[in-house]
């Protein structure tokens, strides 16, 4: 080979090394590929006002899938019907654990007629429902771990899975002991999942990829919310993006992943055009 020829072979090989490491670069980030999904507590205060109107309004801002916070006195039906017209599924819901308890029967029918995957219990029980105290101790998280193997087996029976939802308290300890780490431990992976909120997760200090990381297989659920520090030193709930919360390390650690639902609870815009730009958020997140 020529001095000049494997001058422009060099060159060559050169642009086309530095082609396919931009390409890699770019198939490496790549945007979120499942569908939008919501939690309806976000539109908390407009579904009384106008159910279907509301529902109709996040199908043409993107949203495909959602997840109840309350029925709004419709049958599982009627709820499942305005749904499909708005171009919407319900993949999970929420009920709390004592709400779980005592009508399990009935919420499982319920849930199993709107077509859920998940159901979902955004709070822990007391053992002993008399108790003082403001917070609960190490043996109440005991228990809510127990009821949550209990109902699980009937969640699951029913062709649904059940989970658990952290907020703050989960991650406060008692003799060392972390309380989220606990019902982790003692809830069984066959009968209980978890959605692991990560605004709340990171308001208690934490950075929710660190779970996703020791068992991503346990989380195929988040709640995807940024939150922002206030002058009174709380954290409050804020459009994607304008937070604390960098997302693209945790949805790269969330490989267990199937849905994930955007939560906004505060609002100081008209909530439709916020959850709009929280769905533009994400849509255009490269992880």
């Amino acid at each position: 080979m020529s001095h000049s020829s494997r001058r422009s072979f060099l060159k060559t090989s050169a642009a086309v090394a530095a082609a396919a490491y931009v390409g890699a670069g770019r198939l490496a980030a790549a945007p979120v590929k499942l569908p939008l999904g919501l939690q309806l507590y976000s539109v908390r205060e407009l579904l009384p006002k106008d159910f279907e109107g509301t529902l109709k309004k996040l199908g043409a801002a993107g949203y495909k899938e959602v997840e109840p916070a309350g029925y709004y006195d419709k049958t599982a039906a009627d709820f499942r019907k305005s749904l499909s017209d708005a171009g919407l599924r319900a993949v999970s819901t929420h009920h709390p654990l004592d709400m779980f308890r005592a009508k399990a029967d009935e919420l499982i029918e319920y849930g199993h007629n709107l077509g859920l995957e998940y159901i979902v219990c955004p709070s822990p029980s007391r053992r002993d429902p008399n108790a003082n105290g403001e917070h609960m101790t190490l043996d109440d998280w005991h228990f809510t771990a127990e009821e949550l193997n209990r109902l699980g087996e009937k969640v699951k029976a029913a062709g649904m899975s059940l989970g658990y939802h952290n907020h703050g308290p989960e991650f406060l300890k008692q003799d060392g002991v972390v309380f989220y780490d606990e019902l982790l431990r003692l809830t069984d992976p066959k009968l209980v999942c978890f959605e692991l909120d990560c605004g709340w997760a990171a308001s208690a200090g934490l950075h929710p990829e660190e779970y996703l990381k020791k068992t991503p297989e346990r989380f195929p659920l988040l709640h995807v919310k940024d939150m922002v520090k206030g002058a009174n030193g709380e954290y409050h709930s804020t459009v994607m993006g304008k937070g604390v919360i960098d997302y693209k390390p945790v949805l790269r650690a969330a490989t267990g992943l199937k849905h994930y639902f955007i939560e906004q609870e505060e609002f100081d815009m008209d909530p439709i055009e916020a959850l709009k730009l929280d769905a533009k958020y994400m849509k255009k997140l490269d992880i």
